[in-house]
């Protein structure tokens, strides 16, 4: 069975997180590990707060694991400080892992603010050269680029210039620094925009009438790790994430007050 890593924070609601990406990694056949790089105190209503765990601790966690067993996919999320972020870089150099996604979570959907300015700036340095697939929001693309992102356009600038980014910075040999804006937040459609470096890929979804939106984002990169796992390429796995998100939207099981978490085991064609 292949084994995949996600380097992200807990939620102890289970919604997105360390916990969401477990159970998108099973959905799609993959074995998930897991190791932790802040522990937040939220359900589906708000952030409350987070401890984040120090780089030592993040060291801790990951060697044993990746020393144990052969890594066939990182996903990284939520990495709050600087010295997190090069942990999760300093491995991914010097085991070699491969198919490396980045969620760059800048902000919840409540508006607290999950890493700070400086990290976000080592971020960009130090791990997104590293990446094979970069899915930033579209929030997170203006925060990341300084442009205006508000429509598809703006989407295809922003992943062009983070793609542009990452090429001006040192990188790991296999990196292919892959681009994708999630447009979620679109009015009318659902329309994600990957950039491979060469050409735009648009990945377009009815857009779901529906509250339970927790770990949409911590979904699809998991999603599009596990894939990469199983040897899809980088289109392939986009599009096959995305059918599985919004089908686990449509699957949602309505728990919570808030915006309630998604069904991670709704049923897709695997193949």
């Amino acid at each position: 069975m292949l084994t995949v890593i996600s380097i992200a924070g807990f939620d102890p609601s289970g919604g997105a997180g360390t916990l969401a990406d477990i159970k998108t990694f099973a959905a799609f056949g993959c074995f998930g590990a897991a190791a932790v790089t802040s522990l937040t105190f939220q359900n589906t209503v708000a952030v409350y707060g987070a401890a984040h765990q120090s780089g030592e601790t993040l060291r801790s966690q990951i060697e044993p694991v990746v020393s144990d067993f052969k890594i066939a996919a990182v996903k990284t999320g939520m990495l709050p400080v600087r010295e997190t972020i090069e942990v999760a870089a300093e491995i991914i150099e010097k085991h070699s892992l491969p198919n490396v996604v980045v969620d760059p979570v800048i902000r919840s959907t409540s508006g607290f603010d999950l890493i700070d300015q400086t990290a976000i700036e080592f971020l960009i340095e130090r791990l997104l050269p590293l990446a094979d697939v970069i899915t930033p929001n579209m929030a997170e693309a203006e925060r990341l680029t300084g442009l205006e992102v508000k429509d598809i356009e703006g989407m295809k600038r922003a992943a062009e210039r983070i793609h542009e980014m990452c090429r001006e910075r040192p990188a790991r040999k296999e990196a292919r620094r892959a681009v994708l804006v999630k447009g979620g937040h679109l009015e009318k459609e659902a329309t994600d925009v990957l950039f491979d470096g060469q050409e735009f890929h648009l990945f377009r979804a009815p857009k779901i009438a529906t509250r339970n939106t927790h770990g949409t984002g911590c979904t699809l990169s998991s999603a599009i790790a596990a894939l990469l796992a199983r040897g899809f390429a980088i289109p392939d796995a986009v599009a096959r994430a995305k059918e599985y998100l919004t089908e686990a939207l449509r699957a949602a099981p309505s728990i919570g007050h808030g915006r309630g978490p998604l069904d991670h085991f709704v049923k897709i064609a695997a193949d």
